[in-house]
């Protein structure tokens, strides 16, 4: 075997360093506050909790990779290039080696790697190229999704073109969404039109009609309805649309805020023989409602009727997507009762709500102070079969509204009831609470949400919370006692009284006047 160079070494002996378990950690009782000062500014001072790297590897858990490896490949990953002779992949196979005899390598660490290194840029195409070459890692559609969708979050669109012709054989249907929603998402419009002109060429992708339906509903969504219409009627030839295709044109304009030319297309789609679904009248709702929202609220109902109208002669049936969208504008009008009994109604048309339904009308009875209505809404939602879709985020929101209107008891109830439906709070969630507790001058709540907080491992951010003004006890003023007056001073302030009554009788003169002779 042939010796050693002092590189090698180096790398050996940091390989060493990075799977030798870390030293113990010991922690001083001084640095974490038992309670919380007593004053209107509660400055927190918490210590982060430390890196562990001795969670075992599991190589069949492909869901949770260990955080160990993902942070020494993030970080060997974002190291300066220029700093060691080695390239990138000889660097991995001299430190990773082992991973590849354990096959610790899955799609999953892949991506939680890629997500700790944002700033890596093109040292991951080395990365990709250890994956493939190196660590016997097996590339599919899935994986080579992930390096594609980090290109594009970057704009180096040139980088992920050329993944995609290197990895033709294997590119497929989740690489063509990635490349596409990127490109949409960027703004790069005619890139797109052009990516979907020559991917069957460059990049083995199958044009038809599921193909351009992805496009056109990418585009519609983030506002480019005017490329995606010029785009199906040039295509018109080769892949002739569908009734989903020009339901997502109308979505399109709608989304665009351009009511005009919804109308416009849905009239040259009955032309040409197109039935509009659902989907297009809801968009044109929603865009009627909002129009009337920033223009005249008075002419919401109104003009609800004449789409709704509309939707009955020409035979769309309703869905609860219709009353989503009627019982939200409502609610965003603070037409609160409006909703109720409009969702009151929903039965009637043979449609029953959804989990969205029962969201907004929740948050829409908090913010109108109806906490009890509210509550009863969530008891409902838990009844129909949608308690899974109350998680943490939707807690949050009940939370903020309820702290927004000042109602902190309810709160704290609304927030026992989130941990007694599983959801463990997070770090926005106590420090909102903390937060009002605060504002209100009541540190004694504060305390216990902090303990709380401290005793379930969620590490709060430090900051000074400031307490409201009019929540502060003022200082009780001293009352001054009365002295007693002595006979000389009750005689003089007697006469003072007399002659200011005596003077008071007294015509005085009128300026001006002259006597008469």
């Amino acid at each position: 075997m042939p010796p050693l160079t002092s590189l090698h070494l180096r790398h050996l002996l940091r390989h060493y360093h990075l799977s030798s378990p870390p030293p113990p950690i010991t922690f001083s009782l001084h640095s974490i506050p038992t309670h919380l000062p007593k004053i209107p500014a509660l400055p927190f001072c918490l210590s982060q909790r430390p890196f562990s790297s001795s969670q075992t590897l599991n190589p069949n858990n492909t869901e949770s990779p260990d955080p160990a490896i993902v942070q020494s490949l993030s970080t060997e990953i974002s190291r300066d290039p220029n700093t060691d002779p080695l390239s990138i992949s000889e660097r991995l196979h001299l430190s990773f080696s082992h991973l590849t005899k354990n096959n610790a390598l899955t799609p999953s660490l892949v991506l939680q790697t890629l997500k700790l290194s944002p700033d890596a840029g093109r040292t991951v195409i080395g990365f990709h190229n250890w994956l493939i070459k190196d660590a016997n890692f097996e590339q599919n559609d899935e994986s080579l999704a992930l390096f594609v969708d980090y290109f594009g979050r970057r704009k180096d669109f040139k980088a992920a073109h050329d993944l995609l012709v290197e990895g033709k054989s294997v590119a497929g249907v989740k690489c063509f969404e990635s490349m596409i929603d990127r490109l949409v998402r960027a703004g790069r419009t005619t890139q797109v039109i052009g990516f979907f002109e020559r991917m069957e060429r460059d990049y083995g992708f199958k044009r038809d009609k599921e193909s351009l339906t992805f496009v056109v509903q990418k585009l519609c969504e983030n506002g480019y309805a005017s490329y995606a219409e010029k785009m199906v009627k040039n295509l018109a030839n080769e892949i002739f649309p569908d009734d989903g295709i020009c339901d997502l044109l109308i979505k399109g304009w709608c989304v665009d805020g351009k009511l005009e030319e919804a109308k416009r297309l849905a009239g040259e789609m009955y032309r040409g023989g197109f039935e509009i679904g659902t989907m297009a009248f809801n968009a044109m709702l929603d865009c009627v409602c909002k129009l009337c929202r920033e223009k005249d609220p008075f002419r919401l109902e109104s003009e609800v009727e004449k789409v709704l109208m509309e939707m009955d002669i020409r035979g769309v049936p309703r869905n609860v997507e219709t009353f989503n969208v009627l019982i939200s504008n409502l609610c965003k009008v603070r037409r609160t009762e409006d909703a109720m009994k409009l969702f009151s109604r929903i039965g009637e048309w043979g449609c029953c709500p959804d989990e969205t339904t029962f969201l907004v009308l929740i948050r829409s009875l908090y913010q109108a102070a109806r906490v009890g209505e509210g509550d009863e809404m969530i008891d409902r939602m838990k009844s129909a079969g949608y308690g899974d879709k109350l998680d943490r985020k939707a807690y949050y929101g009940f939370l903020k509204i309820l702290c927004g209107i000042e109602r902190l008891e309810h709160a704290m109830s609304v927030f026992e009831m989130m941990k007694a439906d599983g959801c463990k709070p997070g770090i926005k969630t106590y420090d909102l609470l903390m937060g009002k507790w605060c504002t209100h001058n009541r540190l004694d709540k504060a305390n216990v949400i902090y303990n709380e907080a401290l005793s379930n491992g969620v590490t709060v951010t430090p900051k000074e919370y400031r307490v409201d003004p009019k929540f502060m006890k003022k200082p009780k003023a001293v009352k001054k006692e009365k002295k007693r007056e002595t006979l000389p001073e009750k005689m003089a302030r007697k006469r003072r009284r007399l002659k200011q009554i005596r003077l008071s009788f007294v015509k005085k003169p009128k300026k001006g006047m002259r006597r008469a002779l």
